[in-house]
């Protein structure tokens, strides 16, 4: 019997249009979107499928609206496929939408919340004072040492340990550039600076999580009926109590996703479904193991074509 994985994506992964294909075929998508928009008061539709840009990279904007998208393609598949997962699992941002799809947040709890998350973590750092980079081609373990090294009273911290030589580096923008320049020195194959508006899971942004604090401890929590791997240990939380202290901890924690796999081939997960928009973590999932044959779901075609890859 094959296992299962879930898996949602994080910030970065929105595109215009996103989602469309969902609602136009759907009537459970287009509920999604509706119960988005009238748990903030704005139009998730015209900001998905019409952007522009430049408003749907807004932090506040993006989280919510990739967090839509993600949980129609879940519920859209979940009625389609009736497959049911073994593990569920996300980057970042996508922490929530395995929590809402484990039946632990109320969708339009969770879409608020994100929406705040979204509007702290841009305000805990004034634009312009923090930074991001991609370092490739480096272990683990050197990246944490350059970042020690390359602090000087500042703070860079790694913030995504996504694949086995890629980890992401956060937090002021001078000591990332230091860091990214020994990095090169130690024989990074590239250092790439990610085009972000703030410097995420580092510590500068512990002042968000605090604030997020106050917001998730005004909902109710359900009970976990699939178990959820947490950013923070890459392990199954253990219990709901540890929802909402791991979501604080997780804003100014690195995002351990090359664990996270790990947990899963250990666990004995055999394939992967990534739910929502782009590629990334199916990439991701595809270098470090080929066996989890990652499949991503995007459209209302991706859904109609994985039904009939199974029937075959």
């Amino acid at each position: 019997m094959t296992r299962w994985a879930f898996v949602f994506p994080g910030q970065g992964a929105q595109t215009v249009g996103m989602g469309k294909s969902l609602v136009e075929n759907s009537p459970v998508a287009k509920a999604v979107f509706e119960e988005a928009s009238d748990a903030l008061s704005m139009d998730m539709e015209k900001m998905c499928f019409e952007g522009p840009e430049e408003t749907l990279r807004l932090t506040e904007n993006t989280q919510p609206a990739i967090l839509t998208v993600s949980i129609a393609a879940y519920r859209v598949f979940s009625e389609e496929v009736g497959l049911t997962p073994s593990y569920l699992a996300g980057h970042s941002l996508g922490e929530y939408a395995a929590l809402v799809a484990a039946g632990v947040f109320a969708f339009r709890d969770a879409v608020y919340a994100v929406k705040q998350r979204g509007k702290f973590m841009q305000e805990a750092v004034p634009v312009g004072v923090g930074a991001m980079a991609a370092v490739l081609g480096l272990p683990s373990d050197k990246v944490t040492e350059i970042c020690e090294k390359a602090a000087e009273g500042d703070v860079v911290d790694p913030a995504n340990f996504n694949s086995p030589g890629q980890v992401v580096i956060s937090g002021h923008k001078d000591a990332v550039e230091r860091a990214g320049a020994l990095a090169k020195e130690a024989g990074a194959k590239k250092v790439i600076p990610l085009s972000v508006s703030a410097p995420f899971h580092s510590a500068l942004m512990k002042e968000a999580g605090e604030r997020l604090k106050d917001v998730l401890e005004g909902f109710e929590i359900g009970k976990m009926t699939t178990p959820v791997i947490a950013n923070v240990t890459a392990k199954p939380y253990e219990s709901e109590d540890e929802v909402i202290p791991m979501l604080v901890k997780q804003v100014s924690s690195p995002v351990y996703w090359e664990q996270t796999m790990e947990t899963m081939r250990g666990l004995g997960v055999d394939r992967v479904v990534e739910l929502g928009p782009g590629k990334v973590l199916s990439g991701l999932f595809k270098r470090f193991d080929k066996s989890f044959a990652p499949v991503s779901i995007q459209t209302y075609e991706d859904i109609v074509k994985f039904k009939e890859s199974l029937e075959r």
